[in-house]
């Protein structure tokens, strides 16, 4: 379900991001080039002997202002990455050519988690390294600065670029008291010294003087890594104030590094539970086929509450359901998983697809007061040719016709799960066979470019548009139609996750059912044996007689012994064959082991050795035992 929120779950909205992105870069260019220009004293002017002091604080006072300027847009470059690479990527725009002429960025490996404890041995991975080129990143001319330190491209600093890949701090080394030490050093200092060999691979040049700076990237628990900055030889070197610089940097991209961690493992693992939430395969029910289609948002709010399901039911009858809980966080994944477990509960006792949806509401208020969601649930009967649905606040199904006539149906909108106190309402229709229903989250079809009518509309002329390309006596492929629906969206960020059902109906004709009542009376079974063989004959199936009236026999007996209405049965060849026998006894039978002594209880062994599959199905009014075999015709 979209939202547009001003602020959700911490983040700025997808085009408050997206802008901020995009702002061009001359705000902070301005900035750095003012940071470039600070003059080192030995480039300061020689003034007279009067105003020498008063040069020098006006200096002083220019220098402090441009470092100020420099790192205001230094963070804000670092704080609009959202991920991992982006922040790093930051750090790195933002100090090469500004700042120094090279950056080396070592992360841990791996990056630990919030509070989780981190791996052993300690090991460092260079994440990222920059340094100053001839050309810009678009390949164009070489800029004034670029000129300027061209000697950088053979300054022995340059070598540090293809620096160790990993690094092991050893407990009680240099590198690890730096680490612990949190503070940047100057690389000529006594630590920095010891530390920088370590860092960056034995037998590599280190930077002699005051040209390179190391400092540790302490996160909101503990050391992550460490950035090397360096200046060249025809720069001047770093001053002591450039060590508050590059703490700055140092502490905003370790809080940025640990925020995205954060996020990332925050959406991973939302991502994981919807999944894991979904169905891995989907049910092949008789008389109907079906596909089915799960993409998440994007990156910027990938984590969504929408599912999909399709439940077999007594009477070969199948249930779909489609809902989408409202909001992108782990809430609503989670909350995505009890809805839809309740719908697959509510659904085994065969209740109306309207008592289902008012049994959902009462659930989502149960978990919250703001726990809404929108779902559609619909009973399709292949004996019948038959749907019903009912709908809480979801976007309407698109039928599409065998001829080809895509049609919006008309079914009461009703109100979201989790308003409370409101009622749904259920429709019966036509489910002609060949024709294909198609079930959505709203995703599909709303987007911040369109209203999601318009979008329906689009989504019912494409479904129109796939069916000509078949023809008028045939239906698209299923698979292929569900590809071709999530073509309609194009390319860009999607704003919420989208799940698909479609189902094709084929239906079971009335030549291939046969159905019975029979009285809860001894003679019960025999009656069903005989039924069973005139109808496997009519069917030609006359070689499956001997198993199938045994089986039948056994359930019949098993029905009649608690019964005291009439039990039903009910045969139906398609490409299998599935006998059901239905009584008004709510107790389900359950396979033991007999003893050799006892009388009965083998007859569900029976069922289990000879049948297929076999199952019981408690319902409102009783129970329904079934049984499938394959047919041999």
């Amino acid at each position: 379900m979209t939202e547009h929120p001003t602020s959700h779950e911490g983040r700025q909205p997808l085009a408050a991001r997206q802008q901020e992105r995009t702002r061009p870069r001359q705000q902070d260019a301005a900035a750095a080039a003012a940071a470039a220009a600070i003059p080192s004293p030995a480039a300061a002017p020689n003034p007279g002997p009067g105003s020498a002091a008063v040069a020098e604080a006006q200096a002083a006072t220019r220098r402090e202002g441009d470092r100020l300027r420099f790192v205001g847009a230094a963070t804000r470059r670092i704080a609009r990455g959202i991920d991992l690479d982006e922040i790093v990527l930051g750090l790195c725009r933002a100090s090469v050519p500004t700042f120094s002429d090279a950056i080396l960025v070592y992360l841990r490996d791996p990056l630990p988690v919030g509070d989780e404890r981190p791996v052993s041995p300690f090991v460092l991975r260079l994440r990222r390294s920059d340094r100053l080129r001839h050309t810009d990143e678009e390949g164009g001319e070489a800029g004034p600065e670029s000129e300027r330190l061209r000697p950088l491209l053979t300054d022995p600093t340059a070598d540090l670029m293809p620096a160790a890949e990993l690094c092991e701090v050893r407990a009680g080394g240099a590198l690890a008291e730096v680490l612990r030490g949190v503070r940047p050093v100057f690389g000529d200092s006594a630590a920095a010294r010891a530390a920088l060999p370590e860092l960056l691979g034995a037998g590599r040049p280190v930077p002699t003087g005051h040209r390179a700076i190391l400092a540790p990237l302490r996160g909101r628990r503990r050391v992550i890594g460490a950035a090397v900055f360096v200046r060249s030889t025809e720069r001047a070197p770093f001053e002591a104030s450039d060590l508050l610089v590059a703490a700055q940097l140092a502490t905003h991209t370790a809080l940025g590094i640990d925020k995205a961690v954060l996020y990332g493992r925050e959406a991973y693992i939302a991502d994981e539970l919807q999944r894991t939430m979904l169905p891995d395969s989907l049910p092949q029910p008789t008389g109907v086929r079906l596909a089915s289609r799960y993409l998440p948002a994007a990156e910027t709010a990938r984590v969504g509450g929408d599912w999909y399901d399709a439940i077999p039911l007594p009477g070969s009858r199948v249930a779909l359901v489609v809902g989408d809980v409202m909001g992108h966080s782990m809430t609503s994944a989670a909350i995505m998983g009890q809805l839809r477990t309740t719908a697959q509960t509510l659904a085994q006792l065969d209740l109306p697809p309207q008592e289902v949806l008012h049994h959902l509401d009462e659930q989502a208020q149960r978990l919250g007061s703001d726990r809404m969601a929108t779902c559609l649930y619909a009973v399709y009967d292949p004996v019948a040719h038959r749907i019903t649905i009912a709908n809480a606040g979801h976007p309407p199904p698109v039928l599409l016709h065998l001829g080809g006539r895509a049609e919006v149906l008309r079914v009461p909108p009703g109100a979201p799960i989790g308003v409370g106190g409101v009622d749904f309402e259920a429709v019966e229709l036509d489910a002609p066979a060949g024709a294909t229903l198609l079930l959505y989250t709203d995703g599909l079809v709303e987007s911040r470019l369109r209203d999601v009518w318009t979008g329906i509309e689009q989504l019912r002329e494409r479904l129109a548009a796939t069916a000509q390309l078949t023809g008028p006596d045939h239906s698209p492929p299923l698979e292929a139609l569900c590809d071709d629906v999530l073509d309609m969206l194009g390319p860009g960020d999607r704003d919420d996750d989208i799940a698909l059902l479609a189902a094709r109906f084929d239906g079971i004709a009335p030549s291939d059912v046969a159905y019975w009542y029979l009285e809860p009376e001894d003679a019960a079974p025999g009656r069903a044996r005989r039924l069973a063989r005139r109808a496997l004959a009519r069917w030609g199936l006359d070689e499956m007689s001997d198993e199938v009236e045994l089986l039948v026999s056994e359930v019949v007996t098993n029905a009649v012994r608690y019964a005291e209405r009439p039990v039903t049965l009910r045969l139906l060849r398609t490409d299998i064959l599935r006998c059901e026998v239905g009584d008004d006894s709510p107790q389900l039978p359950r396979q033991r082991r007999a003893r050799e002594t006892d009388e009965g209880g083998r007859g569900l062994f029976l069922v289990n050795r000879l049948a297929r599959r076999w199952g019981a199905t408690r319902l409102s009014t009783g129970k329904v035992v079934w049984f499938e075999m394959a047919t041999r015709s």
